[in-house]
């Protein structure tokens, strides 16, 4: 029993040691106990320190206490060390081994800085009221978003070419209207949306597409496009309503792609300030603190000012194809970071389906072409069609918003691969 006793000394004097100066060896305390849940203190930008040392520290506890009960079992198990009657327990009373890991748990407690007053995980948890968890969930929330968005910013300014490229490129309507301007526009806003939408830095993840998610999207795009097409032969114009969803989508997606553009333009205070809400608004929306980042509610304005211009009467779509442009390109940078193509055989899948819808609807009938001309939506980038001796019935060049989303998850998929690999 007394050499049971030391070995369980030296093995947990040993892992403490090792458990306190090598940082690596926390990731296998999950074998012994559950990880507790790590709470923040701060409200916006960098979470506190402080709770990730102490939840280390309980880690590393519950890892040298594991380890000094696995060998007193062990020890007493041992026919040759001693014998098993030596460790049992009479009733009432407490065995030495429990009282020596419970000593050394006590100590190492005391010594880590959680002193007489430190709890294990589980009590921790079990002293917290609903009222608190929702407090705390709703602060890692908090930080976890103004991470986030640090990140969204700091791959803004890593591809600030990309971006500089796609603003030089609303200059070529200015510079004329010839075929070799509008393949230019397109091709340039083509390449550079998949690219910067397959780097771009998104905070919650992305919305999984399945197999069989892959195999209905040509049938449901099928359905959808013959509806409309049966609309607009019965004399039924769907435009306005259709119009209207898209053009506030595009307004939402303004509101979210414009915020890390708008940190790398606008100085660092920008990022920081808030704007304080009435109380009804911050207790309708469970705003704690009622305050809304001046960020957000500034690109937020410009999507709905983009929105305006769309629908004003008194401006043509001559002169305000280029904000048409702009949602269109807002719902494709979106669109690529909210979904995931879960596997390469779903993108073969789903790219293979499209394939064959494009050459039913785009070149077997006129499906496509009615509809995309019929009905006016910020779901198409326009270019001003070159002159022409022949009158045209759509006095614009036309690149559909699918034709760059769809190749785009694919390549967007692979960037992710390829960091994997």
């Amino acid at each position: 029993s007394t050499m049971v006793r030391l070995q369980a000394i030296a093995v947990a004097a040993t892992s403490s040691c090792l458990l306190i100066s090598s940082p690596l060896l926390i990731h296998d305390v999950s074998a012994f106990a559950p990880s507790p849940v790590t709470s923040h203190t701060t409200t916006r930008g960098i979470s506190s320190t402080g709770s990730r040392r102490r939840h280390c520290s309980i880690h590393r506890l519950l890892h040298v206490r594991c380890q000094a009960q696995v060998v007193l079992h062990a020890g007493s198990s041992d026919g040759s060390s001693s014998d098993t009657s030596t460790l049992e327990t009479a009733p009432g009373k407490s065995s030495s081994s429990s009282s020596f890991s419970e000593s050394l748990f006590d100590s190492l407690s005391n010594f880590s800085g959680g002193g007489a007053q430190s709890a294990s995980p589980t009590t921790a948890a079990a002293l917290e009221t609903d009222d608190e968890r929702v407090r705390r969930l709703r602060q890692e929330r908090l930080v976890e978003l103004a991470e986030g968005e640090v990140r969204r910013a700091d791959r803004v300014r890593e591809d600030a070419l990309p971006y500089l490229g796609l603003l030089g490129l609303q200059i070529l309507p200015l510079l004329g209207t010839e075929r070799i301007y509008s393949v230019t526009y397109f091709f340039g806003l083509a390449v550079a949306t998949v690219y910067l939408g397959g780097r771009q830095e998104t905070i919650d993840a992305p919305e999984r597409v399945t197999r069989q998610n892959a195999l209905a999207a040509p049938i449901g795009a099928s359905v959808s496009i013959g509806l409309i097409y049966v609309l607009i032969k019965a004399g039924l114009d769907p435009t306005y309503l259709y119009a209207l969803a898209v053009s506030l989508f595009g307004a939402l997606a303004i509101s979210d792609v414009g915020v890390p553009i708008l940190r790398n333009v606008l100085p660092a205070s920008f990022a920081e300030a808030e704007v304080a809400v009435p109380k009804k608004v911050a207790d309708r929306l469970d705003l704690d603190p009622p305050t809304l980042p001046i960020d957000g509610l500034t690109t937020l304005a410009l999507g709905l000012a983009s929105t305006a211009i769309y629908w004003s009467p008194s401006i043509g779509l001559e002169s305000k194809y280029l904000v048409s442009n702009a949602l269109a390109w807002a719902l494709a940078m979106t669109s690529l970071g909210a979904i995931s193509l879960g596997s390469v055989q779903t993108g073969v899948i789903l790219l293979a389906g499209l394939f064959f819808y494009d050459i039913t609807f785009v070149f077997g009938t006129d499906i496509m072409m009615t509809v995309a001309t019929k009905i006016e939506a910020p779901v198409k980038f326009l270019y001003t069609a070159p002159p022409s001796d022949t009158p045209r019935d759509y006095p614009f060049s036309v690149l559909g918003l699918g034709d760059v989303v769809i190749p785009g998850l694919f390549v967007r998929f692979m960037t992710r691969l390829d960091e994997v690999l």
